[in-house]
């Protein structure tokens, strides 16, 4: 009988955690396809407009007829490059994306518009990301930043 009760934690923990991440993408919003991964963030959110009014982030950190805004670069294949462990150009001391750490990472603190922030919050003027996009590229993070 023990053995049985150890199996249904186990069970009933595994399907919680593997239900974790579905439940984030249904907060999402304008953007209910967000999945807590590189590839999905960079879609969705860089790459993309949403339904809210919030802009791509790729229309002021591109490389494309400009510098990109702060030397962040979001669009293409060095996307990732220019994120995970980088320091962020206005905020001494600061790094874009900590992997395993969303509360140090300063792209959540830009996102969230805290107050340590230099300049203003992203994307600057609005419609800024709801909480339910900040808690998937959380999540992301969270996981180990993967470049998946």
């Amino acid at each position: 009988m023990r053995f049985a009760s150890v199996m249904t934690v186990v069970m009933v923990a595994a399907l919680a955690s593997a239900s974790c991440d579905e439940s984030l993408s249904k907060l999402t919003g304008p953007t209910p396809d967000l999945k807590p991964t590189f590839s999905s963030i960079q879609q969705d959110i860089f790459n993309a407009a949403d339904s809210s009014g919030r802009p791509a982030c790729t229309r002021c950190h591109t490389d494309v007829g400009r510098n990109p805004s702060g030397g962040l670069l979001l669009r293409g294949d060095a996307a990732y490059g220019s994120l995970v462990n980088v320091p962020a150009r206005g905020k001494p001391g600061a790094t874009r994306v900590i992997p395993g750490n969303p509360d140090a990472s300063y792209i959540i603190h830009k996102i969230e518009g805290r107050s340590d922030i230099a300049g203003a919050r992203m994307p600057n003027g609005g419609p800024y990301l709801s909480d339910g996009q900040i808690l998937v590229i959380k999540r992301w993070i969270e996981l180990g930043a993967p470049n998946n």
